[in-house]
């Protein structure tokens, strides 16, 4: 795929029925929704979904009337998981395209490589992956799963169901960094250990090594936070090498669906939390799954990172049909009266005003021998609560940082 790929996606008139209906239409021009997602590349697997959820949530949106009687426009640019591009196309999107809101991103670098550049506008920025957290930032509104909702219900429960002993494989970027800090604290409290770290740079894909290290660490079990499709080799040489360790991780199985893209039983007792996975089985997921495969019918998994980027077109024409205005101040407005939901199918989703991160119902689960998925623990709705204990309240002040166990708000 050629490097500035555009999909423009635009859903108008699809509903037109009469003349006067075009000319009233044809009076409010579209919103313009600017996505940047990765459908090419090693991260593709997981970007693709993305789009078709954005796509989905667009068709049904416009099929309905719109937001606020405007149609959606949705310009969407694949940065390829090259951070330069995600900047590139930012701005682009940002000053040629002049989009209403900019959604997207996969990995964390990408990320924090656009946010500066969204700060020095005024247009909202929704990022729709569960991530490492700590991202106090006004004009970001985060979709999906933070390690308060992740890591404090996994972690613990593997120790308690393994051992104390924990050997960490991690990308290493900004996510795989700071979700080992997250692991060393709770490990830390909980009186664990951290047998062994392993950051691995994107693109490795050979773990001869990594498996020999892991065997001569003797830990109980694997926190597998290792990103991207040659990453994910790992999982196929552990099983070859016979290495039969519990694994944990706040991105396999609902992420990555590793469980769907290797052969059994390479992803056998791996164990995740998670607000999304297609298994859920409830009647609002069940019927999210059918208007989602009547569309993409030959998607291999519906994964978090999709489903996250569908909900956040619903949170946004949420936050402007309340607001009555696409201003970020207006809509953040909305955000500080704790009233900005959707019914979404995991459940009701709320947006918490100090940080601007979304609520989740969190659900761990467990992956078999024939990679069937099981529901071993329900938590409920999870608050994402670190950030306002810690300080950050952005009804208040816009701090523009991401803070860590070891970087905390300065105390005034």
């Amino acid at each position: 795929m050629k490097s500035g790929h555009l999909l423009r996606t635009a859903f108008l008139g699809a509903a037109i029925g009469t003349a006067a209906l075009g000319v009233a239409q044809a009076a409010e021009p579209p919103l313009k929704i600017g996505l940047l997602e990765d459908v090419s590349g090693d991260l593709a697997f997981m970007g693709m979904p993305k789009l078709h959820g954005s796509q989905l949530a667009v068709e049904e949106i416009n099929k309905k009337g719109g937001i606020l009687g405007r149609q959606i426009e949705l310009i969407h640019l694949d940065p390829q998981g090259d951070n330069a591009r995600y900047q590139e196309f930012a701005r682009r999107l940002l000053s040629r395209d002049k989009v209403d809101v900019l959604i997207g991103g996969i990995t964390s670098a990408s990320r924090e490589a656009i946010r500066p550049i969204i700060d020095r506008t005024t247009t909202p920025y929704f990022y729709t992956n569960q991530y490492e957290g700590g991202v106090c930032d006004a004009s970001m509104i985060s979709m999906g799963a933070v390690p308060e909702q992740q890591f404090s219900t996994l972690i613990p429960w593997m120790v308690g169901k393994f051992g104390k002993k924990v050997y960490v494989i991690a990308a290493d970027y900004n996510f795989g960094q700071i979700s080992a800090e997250w692991n060393r604290k709770i490990m830390k409290d909980l009186g664990g250990e951290v047998v062994g770290e392993e950051f691995i740079p994107l693109g490795v894909s050979q773990f001869a090594q990594t498996i020999q290290n892991i065997q001569k660490a003797k830990p109980d079990w694997i926190l597998t936070i290792n990103v991207g499709a040659a990453q994910d080799s790992f999982f196929e040489q552990a099983a070859a090498a016979k290495l039969n360790l519990p694994m944990g991780s706040s991105i396999k199985v609902m992420l990555g669906f590793e469980h769907k893209r290797f052969k059994p039983p390479a992803l056998n007792n791996m164990h995740a939390t998670a607000n999304w996975f297609e298994e859920i089985d409830t009647p609002e997921a069940s019927d999210f799954k059918k208007r989602w495969r009547a569309k993409f019918a030959d998607e291999l998994y519906i994964n978090d990172m999709g489903y996250n980027a569908y909900n956040a077109l619903y949170m946004y024409k949420t936050l402007v049909e309340k607001a009555k205005s696409i201003k970020l101040d207006d809509m953040r407005k909305v955000i500080a009266t704790g009233e900005a939901c959707i019914d979404a199918p995991e459940g009701q989703v709320c947006i918490d005003p100090k940080s601007q991160h979304t609520s989740h119902r969190m659900r761990l689960i467990s992956v078999g021998p024939q990679h069937e998925v099981k529901v071993e623990k329900d938590y409920g709705t999870i608050k994402p609560y670190w950030l306002g204990e810690i300080g950050c309240d952005l009804t208040k002040k816009n701090d523009k940082d991401q803070y860590t166990p070891s970087h905390l708000p300065k105390k005034s």
